[in-house]
């Protein structure tokens, strides 16, 4: 039976998540916002919801190891497998995208996470620290927002202008407030429900099969969190809209470190395991520095560099398990 309560649990998330970014990419296009930019904010939050609440449930279960592992092992998978997956069904034509400016803050945030790493411990301080650098984000993206409402454009001033409907799959022009304010809902309910599910769930295997919490969040709740970003990734790539796929990466990652961590870290102070110190933390630091070619040398994703990408992840998995 836990078997089936964790998936459960997980189809839960995944269909919650899914709610929610429908829901909330809508809302933003309604606004006004362009397809990048909510592929860097809303779709990114929307995709780590499940990351948030699992990180959440995790802190206040006493069980750092899965909240942390959660949120290291996802952006880890989400360079490596989200980004490789999809290259391998299209060519992601990256080199058309100018994420320089996202992709240096996401190392930056990644950097500070480690550093705060070595404290020992995320307590209030650190959570505070995380969020105030992500408020300072969230205002920058506001004002480009606002900037691109101004001057009417559906897309960033890098990217060639494309309607919400071909950008992003969860986009309808013609959707009605109702329904938009149903899938809010929807995604907000769902998300809490199948959080708690997928915690008790995954903490009763790890102590079944003698593990710790730390390799479960790593592997298995990190894969199952991953898998909207996934999906999301997988349709844009095939809509060949590579700033979308990238943004919901980069964006997704920095809300994980800054948002998810800086949240649980203000419910309930996480011990930090010696291993991520030792292995994970470097792995992801790494995950990320293989973005930059794609980032600053123009390089598109081919299906080569998606399947090395994905090899790369899956030796990382059984790395950690054995």
């Amino acid at each position: 039976m836990v078997y089936l309560t964790a998936l459960l649990g997980l189809a839960i998330l995944l269909l919650a998540g899914d709610a929610l970014v429908k829901g909330a990419v809508n809302l933003a296009l309604r606004l006004g916002v362009p397809a990048l930019i909510v592929s860097l904010t809303i779709v990114a939050f929307g995709t780590s919801a499940p990351e948030l609440l699992i990180s959440i449930n995790a802190a206040l279960d006493g069980a750092p190891g899965i909240a942390l592992g959660n949120v290291v092992g996802s952006n880890t998978a989400n360079v490596l497998l989200v980004l490789g997956v999809p290259a391998i069904l299209a060519v992601m034509h990256t080199a058309e995208c100018d994420t320089r400016k996202s992709y240096v803050i996401m190392l930056g945030a990644s950097g500070l996470f480690i550093l705060l790493a070595m404290r020992g411990v995320f307590d209030w301080v650190s959570g505070a620290m995380l969020l105030a650098v992500l408020a300072v984000i969230l205002a920058d993206n506001f004002r480009d927002s606002l900037k691109h409402r101004r001057n009417g454009a559906l897309a960033s001033a890098e990217a060639p202008a494309v309607a919400p409907d071909e950008a992003l799959e969860e986009a309808d022009p013609d959707m009605r407030w109702w329904k938009v304010i149903l899938y809010l809902a929807l995604g907000l309910a769902g998300l809490p429900l199948g959080a708690d599910l997928l915690v008790d769930s995954a903490r009763e295997i790890a102590q079944r099969f003698g593990v710790s919490d730390t390799v479960i969040g790593l592997t298995l709740v990190a894969l199952g969190t991953s898998l909207p970003e996934l999906a999301t990734t997988v349709s844009a790539a095939l809509r060949r809209q590579a700033d979308v796929a990238l943004g919901n990466v980069i964006g997704s990652n920095m809300f994980n470190l800054l948002a998810i961590i800086g949240v649980a870290s203000l419910i309930a102070p996480m011990e930090v395991d010696a291993e991520f110190l030792r292995f994970d933390l470097w792995v992801m630091l790494g995950a990320s520095l293989l973005l930059a070619p794609f980032v600053f040398m123009g390089r598109n994703i081919t299906r080569s560099w998606g399947l090395a990408l994905t090899a790369g992840y899956l030796a990382y998995v059984g790395f950690v398990l054995f």
